[in-house]
């Protein structure tokens, strides 16, 4: 299959669900209209481009085990705005302190540190708002039951036992000498967390077994890794303008990673690795799950 455009055409639906939940004239929302330049800003960090890999993925799962209609695309789309959240958050000046994000002066660049703060904040929220309005019309029963329990996972998975936590450890690691368990800790949770939530979100909502979603468990840990161990190869290797950033940031920063832990070679080899055991864990799964075989092989291929 063609992977790029497979990625391109649910990119599209995306993107259109997003516009359709966050338009670019804002409804007016309980008592009053949400403030222009929070608006702007949040708007602004949504559409600055991607590739929606999170949602994405998370429609691939729902897919893969027999789920049918839209029902995934509010979690999808839910899914994408904690991941701009967490890159604005990751931006800031008491983060990662940087310039540029896509090609694009970041949020806080552009509408100052604390409307950036806020629209992180914002997009948060909303992405809880989100989910939970699928919940409200169901009142009980099974299918209510199954979308709370998957936005507690989802919670957990964003929270201080998962990607802020990662987070946290990847500043305290800074400039220190940080051994193996740190490391894949950090990658684990700053990356992984969200990307093995949206595997199983999808799962979850597409009614897949629990063998499959042991299957795409096992899947989504190697993938969330092995994205992780690629973008930390691109930082290095990587063409300034494909990233839309700066390379080398991690060197300057004294991040601990792969590469400056282990070395290039054997960071390649471990990606590798890993892309060969998510892409096995789905063996007893059919053709459904073609879509996610690719997208792990994409991740070692892409440039950005």
């Amino acid at each position: 299959m063609d992977i790029k455009r497979y990625l391109e055409e649910k990119k599209e639906i995306v993107e259109d669900a997003l516009e359709k939940y966050l338009p670019n004239r804002p409804e007016i929302k309980g008592e009053g209209v949400i403030p222009t330049s929070l608006y702007k800003a949040i708007r602004y960090s949504l559409f600055a481009g991607g590739k929606r890999i999170r949602p994405v993925l998370s429609m691939a799962a729902f897919e893969a085990v027999g789920g049918k209609g839209n029902g995934i695309l509010p979690f999808a789309c839910a899914l994408e705005m904690i991941h701009t959240y967490s890159l604005i958050h990751d931006d800031l000046p008491a983060m990662d302190n940087d310039d540029f994000r896509r090609g694009k002066p970041t949020c806080h660049k552009v509408f100052g540190e604390a409307v950036g703060i806020l629209a992180g904040d914002a997009l948060l929220t909303e992405a809880f708002h989100l989910m939970t309005n699928q919940a409200i019309p169901e009142v009980s029963g099974h299918r209510a039951e199954l979308i709370l329990s998957v936005i507690h996972e989802v919670a957990q998975a964003v929270g201080m036992s998962g990607m802020v936590g990662g987070q946290a450890c990847d500043i305290e690691s800074e400039g220190k000498e940080v051994d193996f368990p740190t490391l894949q800790y950090i990658h684990t949770h700053k990356t992984g967390a969200l990307i093995l939530v949206s595997v199983r979100l999808g799962a979850r909502l597409g009614s897949g077994s629990e063998e499959s979603l042991k299957a795409l468990t096992r899947y989504g840990e190697g993938i969330g890794l092995a994205f992780q161990i690629a973008d930390d190869i691109l930082n290095i290797e990587g063409n300034t303008i494909q990233l839309g950033k700066k390379t080398g940031s991690d060197l300057f920063k004294k991040k601990v990673t792969y590469p400056s832990l282990l070395g290039m070679e054997e960071s390649k080899k471990r990606a590798k690795e890993l892309v060969e055991i998510s892409v096995d864990a789905l063996r007893l799964m059919g053709s459904e799950a073609d879509p996610l075989r690719e997208i792990a092989r994409f991740i070692l291929s892409r440039e950005s």
